[in-house]
């Protein structure tokens, strides 16, 4: 491929994940711009071609070839029955750092205590492909409607059951409905059309994406620290520093005087830097990470 043609279709997932996933992107370093209407956004590296996808349609549109790459949930993937490369699992999602879970629900006082009581009865989901395959692992014969939203007030007038997507359950609570099983577990995934992944460039700049990614993840609530110490309060600090790894520790020109970086949980700078600054540290300083790679 002639380097001035060379170009991957990235699918970026429309919809509730939109936001948080250009966000993680922009953090790995590519920037994306999306107009007001466009599904063609655009970024700062020109060999990126970027569609805005929802995501219950990525896996099928790479399984069929027409993009290289994508980033999508697992629960999509698993519901297209697609054959996909797995880059990556990007352990982020819509609301919180929970992953989302698909879940069997009914109403708080109806008689389906467990699986094996859906027999016979009706249950209404976006995830078709997920519960058949659900309900024919457990050899129940059910009826499995698609439902195009809104799916919680349709039980129990118009279905038995419902299987439902949530990261919290506070919906379902707000509704005054149970969980009677877990399907499925998912978070975004970074995976790849088979051929796509055989060709050496694209495999080659898919997998620096995927490294930048999970870089930019786990990143995420750390932060770098840096202080100089009194040499002699060196083994205190490393008993009190709860760091990633042994800190980098350096002499500095002024005898005595020791240089130290680190890479700490932000949440335990507020307890750790009245400690720090008991045992003679100077000029603390905290800042922030983009990416971080193990």
């Amino acid at each position: 491929m002639p380097e001035q043609d060379r170009q991957l279709r990235f699918a970026i997932p429309k919809g509730s994940l939109e936001g948080p996933t250009i966000d993680l992107l922009a953090k790995a370093g590519y920037e994306v711009y999306v107009s007001s209407r466009g599904l063609r956004p655009g970024s700062n590296d020109p060999e990126l071609d970027l569609y805005l996808i929802r995501a219950q349609e990525i896996g099928r549109y790479l399984g069929q070839g027409f993009i290289d790459c994508g980033i999508t949930g697992h629960d999509w993937a698993y519901e297209n029955g697609v054959d996909l490369v797995d880059l990556a699992e990007l352990p982020y999602s819509r609301a919180t750092v929970r992953p989302t879970k698909w879940v069997l629900v009914v109403p708080e006082d109806s008689p389906i205590r467990k699986p094996g009581d859906l027999e016979g009865k009706r249950v209404a989901t976006e995830g078709v492909g997920i519960t058949r395959r659900y309900l024919e692992e457990k050899g129940i014969t059910a009826e499995v409607e698609f439902s195009w939203g809104a799916t919680e007030v349709k039980v129990p007038d118009l279905v038995d059951a419902i299987v439902d997507v949530t990261e919290t359950g506070s919906s379902i609570k707000a509704n005054r409905l149970r969980i009677v099983d877990t399907l499925l577990t998912s978070f975004p995934h970074f995976y790849a059309n088979p051929e796509a992944a055989a060709d050496p460039w694209k495999r080659a700049k898919m997998e620096r994406i995927a490294l930048l990614l999970k870089a930019a993840l786990n990143a995420r609530g750390k932060v770098g620290l840096k202080m100089n110490l009194p040499e002699e309060r060196l083994n205190e600090l490393l008993e009190k520093l709860p760091s990633l790894r042994r800190p980098t520790v350096s002499h500095l020109s002024e005898d005595g005087w020791l240089a130290i970086e680190t890479v700490i949980d932000e949440i335990v700078v507020r307890d750790i830097i009245p400690e720090l600054t008991a045992l003679g540290a100077e000029g603390i300083i905290e800042y922030p990470l983009n990416k971080l790679v193990p």
